[in-house]
């Protein structure tokens, strides 16, 4: 009989290990757990342990399995094992890209775990985060997580909730709206209204938080879908298969259930980059990051429900970069600062009383290395562009104020300022120190 009950135990524990190994669990008594995260540029960046070596992630909706972006040689320091070569392709009017897959790898997010975890280590340098954020970006998360946890995304507060759906409980919420989810390609997507020339149609739009943008809908002249005739030709971002460019523009409303967000920012992308983006059965385009920030959002793809709330961040205001540069980060300087640690700066002074001269060792300052920016895109006809600033510059100060002082992020913020603000960019251009003035302007004034 003990015998018997022995086996049976040893059999329980090694299927409850088996199902554990197919998908992520919470190992806590809980079943629940809180991950802090970055909000940066309206996304989502998590740390992630894959085989004992914390990575920061995207956070991202919209894909379906994790992706390692291998140029930064983390495959090593991985231990990625028995990888298979492929092909993959996304949004971009670029060729396929290669990649590698791997399988069993463990993953950890805060408590919760995965054993068996497929990844694919992709080598395109396009994919790097990293100079565009300000911060390490190592890959992407999305749908395998989403499938086995209940995940609520609390972004005024900076974290997330990972929860086993059979520990989860939804709370009364009278402020709280809950919309249906459709998947494709384990894909979650959702089916609201966009208000265009004082005209409400409905749309089904992919929810992306990978996304920084507000909104981006593909045109169809005969659902109404057309860009306003106030718009602007932009770049949009990289997709998987390279750069996307788009027209930039604005839209009455979105309309989610009771929330409606006005003069939001819109985005219509070239139909060459979205060709497989289209063929999806009734797409319309993209709900993204600037849009999901506004609410506190949980996501149950079980029961194939998501439910919005709206947070502090609801009525801000749909800002755009209003001087047509981008910039990113680009190396590091050696720049020169007064080092306050020495007490006396002529302490290694010597005077020759035969001439008269006196030999100093400046010892008040120090070389240290800091961030470069460097402008990656430049709008035609924007401010900037006008201006006479060029694709490659490097920004060395910004209304008096060295470049260095800032974090990539406050530097975007200050493009997006009011209109009419006054911009002073000091920059180095093939060696050259340049001058140059702008305002910023606000197209859809």
């Amino acid at each position: 009989m003990r015998k018997c009950l022995s086996l049976f135990l040893i059999f329980l524990c090694l299927s409850n290990f088996t199902y554990a190994q197919g998908k992520f669990v919470v190992q806590n008594k809980k079943g629940s757990d809180k991950i802090k995260f970055q909000l940066i540029n309206n996304l989502i960046i998590i740390p992630v342990e894959i085989n004992g070596v914390t990575l920061s992630f995207l956070l991202d909706t919209g894909v379906s399995k994790p992706i390692v972006f291998n140029f930064i040689n983390v495959s090593d320091t991985l231990e990625i094992k028995n990888a298979k070569k492929i092909f993959l392709r996304g949004l971009g009017e670029g060729t396929l890209v290669e990649a590698y897959r791997s399988k069993n790898n463990v993953f950890k997010i805060g408590d919760a775990i995965k054993f068996n975890q497929d990844l694919y280590a992709i080598h395109e340098s396009n994919l790097n985060f990293a100079p565009r954020l300000g911060v390490p970006v190592h890959g992407i998360l999305g749908f395998d997580l989403f499938k086995d946890l209940i995940v609520e995304i609390n972004y005024a507060n900076k974290f997330i909730r990972v929860t086993a759906p059979n520990k989860f409980q939804y709370k009364t919420c009278k402020k709280c709206v809950k919309f249906p989810l459709e998947f494709f390609n384990n894909k979650p997507y959702i089916n609201v209204k966009v208000s265009i020339n004082d005209r409400q149609i409905p749309v089904k739009l992919l929810i992306d938080s990978g996304g920084s943008d507000s909104l981006w809908l593909f045109e169809n002249d005969s659902l109404g879908i057309v860009s306003d005739k106030k718009y602007f030709n932009d770049f949009l971002g990289y997709g998987l298969s390279g750069s996307v460019y788009g027209k930039r523009s604005k839209i009455d409303e979105i309309i989610l259930n009771k929330y409606k967000l006005k003069n939001a920012n819109v985005a219509y992308p070239e139909p060459n980059s979205i060709v497989l983006a289209k063929k999806i059965t009734g797409r319309n385009g993209t709900l993204a990051g600037n849009v999901l920030k506004r609410f506190n959002v949980i996501f149950d793809y079980r029961n194939a429900i998501v439910t919005f709330k709206k947070n502090n961040y609801f009525k801000d205001a749909f800002r755009y970069n209003k001087s047509g540069i981008e910039i990113a980060h680009s190396g590091v300087r050696l720049v020169k600062e007064s080092d306050r640690s020495v007490v006396n700066r002529n302490a290694l002074a010597n005077d020759n009383h035969n001439n008269g001269t006196r030999i100093v060792i400046d010892t008040g300052y120090k070389l240290t290395l800091k961030p470069a920016y460097k402008i990656v895109e430049l709008r035609k006809d924007s401010p900037a562009y006008h201006a006479g600033l060029q694709k490659g510059d490097i920004i060395l100060a910004i209304n008096g104020n060295s470049a260095f002082k800032y974090a990539l992020q406050e530097l975007v913020q200050m493009f997006s300022a009011e209109h009419g603000k006054k911009m002073k960019l000091k920059v180095e251009r093939n060696g050259m120190v340049l001058n140059f003035t702008f305002y910023l302007v606000d197209f859809f004034k």
